[in-house]
């Protein structure tokens, strides 16, 4: 009964810390929130308890030996499916890189809560926690001399040109661009710049919005972190 109790406690505690970690992602409108975290860590957790002792009752015999860590393991390498599910890759950027991690790290501190591992299952927690809410505006502080800009754009003679002079205005130059002409009916072309910092840089309100007034410019797009 006590074992059972221990157990319950393993669960419960995972959940909090999933919990945790889906708020933070929940709060920046993320594709897994709580639910989806809540429910990796205490599954995770449940697998790994299964994992250590769901077979004694069969271990009897002693000539039977098994791996504790045989569970764990698969859940380690398929919880990359829930992760893939979170990925997007729209008009040639990729989303979701950092929710999958994530949830990949969330089944791992189920695993480390489910294998008694409660004070190492909770540093990682406050860890994940840090590189979410800490580490983004540190990146943004200190690694700022590029910036990502994405254009949907009906294609004209010399828009690259007006393009490039109005972000040379606003203190960018183009590092490096990329055009896909995704419509030939209408013409329409998406471009993708990266874009190096010659000075302060206007906020990004500011660069949408002089970039959005090129003509035959339709949209702006400057990607987030995910």
């Amino acid at each position: 009964m006590h074992q059972n109790w221990d157990f319950i406690l393993r669960l419960l505690l995972s959940g909090v810390l999933g919990a945790a970690i889906g708020v933070e992602r929940k709060v920046h409108y993320k594709q897994a929130g709580v639910r989806t975290h809540f429910v990796v860590a205490i599954g995770s957790a449940l697998m790994m308890i299964i994992s250590k002792y769901g077979f004694t009752d069969v271990i009897d015999n002693h000539t039977i030996v098994l791996d504790p860590s045989r569970i764990a393991a698969q859940v380690v390498s398929g919880i990359g499916f829930l992760g893939a599910g979170v990925i997007i890759f729209q008009r040639n950027a990729i989303r979701g890189l950092t929710t999958a991690a994530g949830v990949w790290a969330t089944a791992g501190i189920g695993l480390a809560v489910g294998a008694g591992q409660y004070i190492l299952g909770t540093i990682c927690t406050v860890l994940v926690l840090v590189g979410f809410v800490a580490l983004k505006p540190l990146e943004r502080r200190f690694i700022r001399n590029i910036q990502h800009i994405m254009i949907t754009a009906n294609d004209r003679p010399g828009l690259i040109g007006r393009i490039s002079a109005a972000l040379e205005q606003l203190g960018l130059s183009i590092e490096q661009i990329s055009i896909d002409r995704t419509d030939e009916e209408k013409n329409q072309v998406d471009i993708e710049l990266y874009l190096r910092v010659q000075k302060q840089m206007a906020n990004t309100e500011k660069v949408i919005e002089v970039v959005a007034e090129i003509n035959g410019v339709k949209q702006v797009i400057i990607p987030s972190e995910t």
